[in-house]
């Protein structure tokens, strides 16, 4: 909902009585809002009656070059349709081949440029909005093409005068559409020179008050530049030729224009008003302007033409009166009275706006305009004339009003208020929509606001509603009496809190309420303490090469999190190791004289910023033992001698130097004109010096002060000087800063640093700012405005370049001639959206999208980039669930592709593409659709073992949290780990994708199993999880073991072992020489023949498997595992099967995870790592097994 009504506050004393705060508004110009926007959305049901939202201009002069576009834009819900009248018939457009209407718009487009002629469709047109609330009107478009006719040809005889005669070359330029603008050049295509003698008139002709031979030449040409159709006619050459005289009598002036000593002149309000007056005599006459019984305006009144014409900006009716031209020399004056009379067309006073009423209600349109002659107010219904217009028991017309009372739904209609006089007429469009809605509350419910104690808080509570509805405000979902003395309410519904407070936080309820209904909207008030620094920096004085620490300790709001900078000289920390930062601390180490300066310590928050700063100050290491060091004292006796206009010498006596020798004077100076108790830097000399030559600027009354420095720092100001003003003069520079912004796409604001009073070198300072198109061939536009730092011209073109300057004057003449910038008038949205968008999809993560560029000219300003929305898609109940998430990539400048990161894999997109300029985006192309192919899964989202048995474990997971496509298995692998922490043979298991529980049988009893758990899709595994688990202990074993060891410590066994070891020992020394000689060992030869990839080598130096690192999953394993050290499993690239073993049968497994396939045949495979077979344990295995 839009509200066009001021906003106006009211004030509530709430005491001790519950806060309940009305919002009281009057029925005003309340609209549907149409444009895109979430309030739109909440109010799409709702019908409007047509508006028009862009047309031609009244007078509209076309180029017959090009194709003719008439606009007609409106809006209206359901839309408008469109017709045309042309010379206040129905324009037929569907049997002219040559006329278009835009799609979706009343826009005409009229192909000229292939076939027929502009003169064709020159007349007055009219568009018309309908919908069944009613029709709009557009003005009357009076369409005419652009003319430049030729010169007419004709002979011009050479002009031969004396010196001193007047002399006036006609221009007489052909009449075209629009008028041309005339100026005269030579056959070089140079600017004829102008002066007070020789002038160019309104009139194009080229004016002489006196000749002199120099004025000879043959090649006077008046050209007229037709700005339309960019074109340049030019008049035959005249020749003139100046003979010179003995002695040219002098006399007194007369007028060349205009005639006679009285004339009148008629001027439209709001136009520029151009009177001129060009005299001829000798010496060549001055003139000067006067108003009879006034005074002309001082911020509208410009002087142009050396002079010889007056112009008045935004005339109005008071200018009206007489004005006199005064021309002098030496030997007379004339007079010349030019009676103004301004009229007016017509201009409103009060436009009717758009009413929204519900049935029942009565209401208002009221149309007040102005102009000279008083307009006539005439009333239309629809576009039809109200008087023949279907009757309305509701509407009654009286003068400039129309009165509404008790409306019903068919009491809606757009009505038109016509304003006309003989110079003009205005034309509005208002519409009555009756409307009977609910309140409706458009604000985002549960928004959060979060605000800094003591500052104010603002709460939204936007709505719409038939009738308006009236606003409340709760404190509290069951509106508890709320102590504070003051509430600040607005017509738009927004509660101000001026000063809040902690007490302030809470649920807010607005709720809007007509008679139709209430609806209710709470938001959320957060009060936070504001940041403040407890512990500020202090000034500090060190010693070259010592060490400096400022202390800042913040303190901040707990719920916000605050960050601290230090800033030297409001800068960055210079990049040096020596600066150091911690949390409450800046140190400095190993202090210089380049670390002087201010330090500042910045804590900032989300929601507010504070800041302190300290002065460093670096002085000379003390001698020892230390004399007392200090700063100077001031100077004293200042003196002022050898006065001139931009000079003057300043003496003094210097003070103590406190035994640090005086290094430098410092002088300053006041501005008592201009600033008075401002001190400004001067200048500065060597401490061996007691005077100075000042050099001074004009118009400044001048005081001075010296100021004395050492190594240890500034001495206090001396006492000031008698003051010394100096005379005025022309300002010697120009404003700074020039630059050209469009604010609006129809505008160009050209802004500068204005001079200070010290600059200004005299009273009166004004600024002459110009301007013109860069790319054109048009004159400079120019203005003199007040002592202010910016202008805005209106009415330019959408972002076109322009060439700009800015001149200072005062009262003593002009600055130099500044220096040209170019600028741009204001950018609009673009017009057009990225064609041809294309997406490849690159993998399950990561896609590429390409499309065409906009063509430049629909960019409408400078091109930022191009900017991606796209969004993962949802099926219906999703959407109703929440929030469509749409993410957004900007890609700069005229890139046409770019990478879209971090897809989720297997998942539905869509996106589409805008370009961007400085104004904003444009629309967006359409909505393209993606998927992305499968990925790895995530690990399982858990794992847990349940149920341990004497030889079996229970394994239970959870599915991964992020399957990214259809599970085709899981995969299981798992190794015992002995009581050395060392990882035994590693078993493969696959399980079906529907299982969430398996069982391992026939494991070892009492024994610690390590488990890698991962899914897998088509594409190929995801990332595993890890679990350990262990048997059960069997009792009986228990005590075998036990009596194993009582065994172990006998000394026949310790014997029989040391023999089997002796043994083994031989056997050894044996392999090792037959191997040596060539021989394979045959054991080897079987392990050659079925080399397992997957079998962990043994310890060189005992033959045992590798160690187990029962340390985190993330540490890798020691030497001899096989494991990788990314916490992975992986699946060797071997060509071996349990099928090869089982001569023909294939080895199965139980559903609880058993193996029940036999070995036979073949040798062993291996089936883990490590070279332990449980069917055949070596030698050394053995006397493992009894350790």
């Amino acid at each position: 909902m839009q509200l066009k009504i001021m906003p106006k506050k009211k004030c509530l004393s709430a005491g001790r009585v519950p806060l309940i705060l009305f919002l009281c508004q009057m029925i005003s110009a309340l609209e549907v809002p149409l444009d895109h926007g979430e309030k739109a959305k909440l109010l799409e049901d709702l019908v409007q009656p047509p508006t028009i939202t862009q047309q031609s201009p009244k007078d509209y002069i076309i180029d017959p070059r090009e194709n003719i576009v008439i606009q007609c834009e409106a809006k209206g819900k359901p839309p408008p349709s469109f017709s045309w009248t042309r010379n206040g018939t129905h324009f037929d457009i569907d049997k002219d081949p040559l006329v278009t209407m835009k799609p979706g718009s009343g826009t005409l487009i009229i192909n000229i440029m292939s076939e027929g002629k502009a003169e064709t469709y020159e007349g007055v047109y009219q568009c018309t909005a309908r919908n069944e609330r009613g029709a709009a009107i557009s003005n009357n478009i009076v369409v005419r093409p652009s003319r430049s006719p030729l010169w007419t040809k004709e002979k011009l005889e050479p002009i031969t005068l004396q010196n001193g005669q007047p002399l006036v070359l006609p221009c007489r330029p052909p009449i075209g559409l629009p008028p041309a603008i005339i100026f005269w050049m030579d056959n070089s295509f140079q600017r004829l020179p102008q002066s007070e003698r020789v002038s160019q008139g309104l009139n194009g002709d080229l004016y002489f008050s006196n000749v002199l031979p120099e004025d000879t030449r043959e090649d006077y040409i008046c050209y007229a530049r037709f700005n339309h159709t960019q074109t340049i006619q030019q008049k035959q050459p005249i020749s003139l030729k100046v003979i010179s005289a003995k002695s040219s009598k002098e006399r007194p002036p007369t007028f060349l224009t205009p005639e006679g000593n009285a004339s009148r002149k008629e001027e439209l309000r709001g136009n520029v008003l151009s009177l001129e007056c060009i005299a001829e005599g000798l010496p060549t006459p001055l003139i000067y302007w006067i108003k009879e019984d006034g005074t002309l305006p001082a911020n509208r009144t410009f002087y142009r033409n050396f002079q010889k014409t007056l112009q008045i900006i935004q005339v109005s009716e008071a200018d009206s009166g007489n004005y006199q031209c005064i021309a002098k020399n030496t030997l007379g004056i004339i007079r010349h009275t030019i009676s103004v009379t301004v009229k007016a067309a017509p201009y409103w006073i009060m436009a009717p706006r758009n009413l929204v009423l519900s049935p029942g209600e009565d209401g208002t349109l009221i149309c007040r305009a102005n102009g000279n002659p008083k307009p006539r107010i005439s009333w239309l219904t629809n576009g039809v004339p109200t008087e023949i217009a279907p009757d309305d028991p509701s509407r009654r017309i009286d003068g400039d009003t129309i009165i509404f009372s008790n409306v019903q739904e068919r009491s809606s209609a757009v009505y038109q208020c016509n304003a006309s006089n003989e110079y003009g007429y205005l034309l509005a469009n208002a519409f009555v929509n009756v409307l009977a809605e609910l309140p409706r509350i458009l604000t985002p419910a549960n928004t959060l606001y979060q605000v800094i104690a003591n500052r104010p808080a603002f709460l939204d509570c936007a709505f719409f509603g038939s009738p308006l509805p009236t606003i409340e405000w709760f404190k509290g979902a069951k509106g508890s009496a709320l102590h504070e003395d003051i509430y600040v309410i607005h017509e738009n519904g927004t509660l101000e809190i001026p000063v809040a407070q902690k007490d302030n936080s809470g649920t807010y309820t607005c709720v809007a309420r007509n008679k139709l209904g209430v609806a209710k909207n709470e938001v959320h008030l957060e009060i936070k303490d504001p940041t403040r620094i407890l512990k500020q920096p202090e000034y500090a004085v060190v010693q070259r090469g010592g060490r400096v620490s400022f202390e800042c300790k913040v303190k901040h709001d707990h719920t916000l999190i605050a960050t601290v900078t230090w800033l030297k000289d409001n800068g960055e920390l210079p990049n040096d190791e020596r600066f150091t930062v911690d949390k409450d601390h800046l140190v400095v180490t190993d202090v210089r004289d380049s670390d002087g300066g201010i330090y500042t310590c910045v804590a900032n928050t989300t929601l507010d910023e504070v800041s302190a700063s300290a002065v460093l100050s670096v002085v000379a290491p003390t001698p020892t033992p230390a004399p007392i060091y200090d700063v100077p004292s001031p100077p004293f006796d200042l003196e002022l001698t050898d006065q001139l206009d931009k000079s003057v010498q300043l003496s003094w006596t210097p003070g103590d130097d406190n035994n640090s020798p005086i290094t430098k004077f410092i002088i300053e100076y006041e501005d008592a004109m201009h600033e008075a108790g401002l001190w400004h830097h001067q200048a500065e000399v060597s401490g061996t010096q007691t005077t100075a030559q000042l050099k001074l600027s004009p118009y400044v009354n001048y005081s001075f002060r010296v100021m004395a420095e050492n190594s240890i720092g500034r001495s206090l100001p001396s006492e000031a000087s008698e003051q010394y003003q100096t005379k005025a003069a022309e300002p010697d520079k120009n404003p700074t800063a020039v630059e050209g912004l469009g604010s609006e796409p129809d505008n160009l604001v050209i802004t500068w640093k204005p001079l200070n009073g010290f600059e200004s070198n005299g009273p009166g300072l004004q600024y002459k700012v110009s301007w013109r198109q860069k790319d054109g061939d048009d004159e400079w536009t120019s203005v003199v405005v007040a002592n202010v730092s910016k202008y805005i011209v209106s009415g330019t073109p959408t972002f076109v370049p322009y060439l700009i300057k800015v001149q200072a004057l005062n009262v003593m003449g002009f600055a130099p001639e500044p220096a040209v910038v170019t600028g741009h008038s204001g950018e609009d949205l673009p017009m057009v959206a990225p064609g041809n968008v294309r997406v490849n999809v690159v993998n399950s993560t990561l896609a590429e999208v390409h499309w065409d560029p906009v063509p430049l000219k629909s960019i409408r300003g400078r091109l930022q980039g191009y900017r991606i929305y796209y969004w993962k898609a949802q099926s219906a109940s999703q959407r109703n669930r929440r929030h469509l998430e749409k993410k957004i990539l900007t890609f700069q400048g005229s890139k046409t592709h770019g990478m879209l990161p971090g897809l989720e894999p297997f998942s539905h997109y869509a996106l589409n593409v805008r370009v961007v300029n400085g104004k904003g985006e444009g629309p967006a192309s359409p909505d393209r659709a993606f998927s992305t192919p499968e990925g790895v899964p995530s690990a399982p989202s858990s794992l847990k073992i349940v149920n341990p048995t004497l030889d079996s474990l229970t394994l239970e997971w959870d599915p991964p949290s992020r399957p990214n496509g259809i599970l085709t298995e899981y995969t299981l692998k798992y190794q015992p780990i002995n009581s050395t922490h060392e990882l035994g043979p590693l078993i493969d298991l696959k399980i079906p994708a529907n299982k969430t529980r398996w069982t391992l049988k026939n494991l070892n009893f009492s024994t610690r199993y390590k488990f890698y758990f991962y899914a897998q899709t088509s594409v190929g595994p995801g990332s595993q999880i890890t679990e350990e688990g262990v048997t059960t202990v069997d009792e009986g074993k228990m005590a075998m073991a036990s009596r194993q060891v009582d065994i172990a410590t006998q000394g026949w066994f310790i014997g029989l072992m040391c023999a089997v070891a002796l043994l083994i020992l031989i056997l050894l020394i044996v392999c090792f020489i037959r191997r040596n000689k060539g021989g394979k060992y045959p054991v080897k030869e079987k392990e050659d023949a079925h080399a397992d990839p997957e079998i962990q080598p043994m310890k060189e130096d005992d033959g045992t498997f590798g160690e187990y690192s029962d340390a985190e999953d993330h540490k890798p394993l020691k030497k001899g595992s096989r494991t990788p050290s990314d916490r992975t499993v992986k699946k060797e690239d071997s060509d071996d099967s349990l099928v090869d073993y089982g001569e023909g049968v294939n080895g199965q497994f139980n559903e609880d995870g058993s193996f029940i396939g036999q070995y036979s045949g073949k040798k062993e495979k291996e089936p883990a790592e490590g070279n332990e077979s449980s069917e055949a344990p070596s030698p050394v295995n053995a006397m493992n097994s009894f350790v």
